[in-house]
C-alpha cells in the first residue's frame, strides 16, 4: 500500500504526520530567510537611492517577475520530477546564489542584491509546486483545510516578527551579514527537508506524461483548467487579485510617510499588527474548517480585504490605518487557506503541478505588470486614488467567485476528474 492510500485511509493528527512536521520546520527556516531578505534588502536599496519609487518597486519585480515566468515549466516538471528531491535542490541552489551575491556584494556594485532575490524567485516556482503534490499525497482529505490553517498561522507569526528581524539584521549588522543569514536558512531548510518520506513510486500515469513533451503536458494543464469550472473561475479571480495587489505592493512605504507621516521603519509596525491578525484569523479558520466551504472563505476574505485597501488608501489617520491592517489580516487567512484548499480539492495529484503553474502566473502576472506601473503611477496620481482604484478592482475579484458558491466538495472532485476519463 503505497503512503497516500494509508493516509487516505486512517486520518491521523497532524502534528503525528511527518511529512508535515518536516515541512512545517523547513519553513520556519525558510522564513527567516526571506524576511531578513525582504527587509534588509528593502532598507539597504531605500538609503542607496535615497527613497527612489523606481528602485524600490525593482525589489518587488525582480521577487515576483520570475514567478510569472517560470511557473508554467515549474509547475510541469514537479509533475515529472520526484517532490523530495526537488523541494532538496531548489533549496540548496538557492543558498548557493545567496552565497555567491555576497561574495559579488563584496567585491562588486551594490545592484548585485536583486540578483539573491531573483534567482531564489525561479527556485521556488520549481519547489511550491511540489509541496502542494506532497501535501495532496500525505495529508488526508478531511484534514486539507486544517492544515493549511495551520500553515498559514506559522506565516503569520513570520508576518509579526520578520519585520523587525529583517530590520534589525540590517542595521545592527549591515547588508553583508543579513545576506549571509539568508543564505544559511535556506540551507537549513534543504537539509531539514532529507527527513520527508522517501518519494512515492510513479503511478502510471505518471510515467506516460514522461513520454511526452513538455510542451504537451503544458497544454494538458491549461485544457485541464478550462474544463474544470471551478478551476477556471478561480484564474479569474486570480488575475484581477493580481492586479488589486500589485498596484499597492511597492506603495506601503510611501502610504507610512505621505499618508501618515511616518519614517520607513513604521512600515514595520503595520505589518506586525497585519501579522498578528493572520494569526488570529487563522486559528479561527482551524477551528470553523468543518463548516465553511473554502469558496466561501476566499469570496469573504476578498471583499473585506477590498473596503481594507480602500480604506487604508484614503485614512490619515494612524489608528484608523493599523485598525484596517489589522481588519485585513484577520481575514486574509481566509484568502490562502480558500485558495489552496480549493485547488487540492478540484485536482488530480497528477496535474497538482501543472494547475499551479497555470493559476499562478495568472496572479503573478498581473501582479507583476502593476509593479512595474506603481513607480510610474505614484508619480502620476495620489495615492487615495491608486488605492482605491486597487480596492474596487478587488471587490470585482470576489463578485466573480458567486457562481462556484454552489460547488460542495463531491461536485468538486468529480469535475477535476473529469478531464482524465476516456
Amino acid at each position: 500500500m503505497t503512503n497516500s492510500a494509508s493516509i487516505h485511509s486512517a486520518p491521523t493528527s497532524l502534528f503525528k504526520n511527518k511529512f508535515y512536521q518536516t515541512i512545517l520546520i523547513s519553513n520556519i527556516f525558510l522564513q527567516i530567510g526571506i524576511w531578513v531578505r525582504n527587509f534588509a534588502i528593502l532598507m539597504f536599496v531605500t538609503d542607496q537611492t535615497n527613497s527612489d519609487p523606481l528602485a524600490i518597486s525593482l525589489i518587488s519585480v525582480v521577487e515576483f517577475a520570475p514567478i510569472f515566468v517560470f511557473s508554467f515549466i515549474g509547475g510541469a516538471f514537479a509533475d515529472r520530477w520526484k517532490p523530495k528531491r526537488t523541494m532538496i535542490w531548489c533549496d540548496f541552489l538557492s543558498a548557493v546564489s545567496v552565497f555567491a551575491v555576497l561574495l559579488t556584494l563584496l567585491y562588486g556594485s551594490w545592484e548585485s542584491v536583486y540578483l539573491a532575490t531573483f534567482v531564489s524567485a525561479i527556485l521556488s516556482q520549481f519547489s511550491q509546486p511540489s509541496v502542494m503534490k506532497l501535501f495532496k499525497q500525505h495529508v488526508h482529505p478531511d484534514k486539507v483545510q486544517q492544515g493549511m490553517a495551520l500553515f498559514q498561522s506559522l506565516i503569520a507569526i513570520f508576518m509579526v516578527m520578520g519585520p523587525s528581524l529583517g530590520i534589525f539584521a540590517y542595521h545592527q549588522f549591515g547588508i553583508h551579514l543579513s545576506i549571509g543569514v539568508m543564505g544559511v536558512a535556506f540551507l537549513l531548510s534543504a537539509l531539514v527537508l532529507f527527513r520527508l518520506p522517501a518519494d512515492e513510486e510513479e503511478h502510471t500515469a505518471a510515467k506516460e506524461n514522461k513520454g511526452s513533451s513538455i510542451l504537451q503536458e503544458l497544454r494538458d494543464g491549461f485544457r485541464y483548467v478550462w474544463q474544470s469550472p471551478v478551476l477556471k473561475v478561480l484564474g479569474g479571480a486570480f488575475a484581477i487579485a493580481g492586479f488589486a495587489i500589485g498596484t499597492i505592493q511597492t506603495l506601503g512605504l510611501f502610504l507610512v510617510t505621505e499618508r501618515l507621516g511616518q519614517d520607513k521603519e513604521f512600515l514595520q509596525y503595520l505589518l506586525m499588527v497585519n501579522g498578528v491578525a493572520m494569526l488570529i484569523g487563522g486559528g479561527v479558520i482551524m477551528t470553523l474548517s468543518r463548516k465553511i466551504r473554502p469558496q466561501i472563505l476566499l469570496a469573504f476574505g476578498t471583499a473585506v480585504s477590498a473596503i481594507c485597501i480602500i480604506g487604508m488608501g484614503w485614512s490619515n489617520s494612524i489608528p484608523l490605518t493599523l485598525f484596517l491592517q489589522f481588519l485585513n489580516g484577520l481575514t486574509f487567512p481566509c484568502i490562502q487557506i480558500g485558495i489552496n484548499t480549493l485547488i487540492l480539492q478540484s485536482t488530480e495529484q497528477s496535474y497538482v503541478g501543472r494547475v499551479n503553474g497555470v493559476l499562478s502566473p495568472m496572479f503573478m502576472g498581473m501582479m507583476v505588470i502593476m509593479m512595474s506601473l506603481a513607480g510610474v503611477m505614484k508619480k502620476l496620481f495620489p495615492l487615495v486614488g491608486i488605492y482605491s482604484m486597487a480596492g474596487i478592482v478587488m471587490l470585482v475579484g470576489a463578485v466573480i467567485l458567486i457562481p462556484i458558491f454552489k460547488y460542495k466538495p463531491a461536485a468538486l472532485d468529480s469535475q477535476a476528474a473529469a478531464p482524465e476519463m476516456h
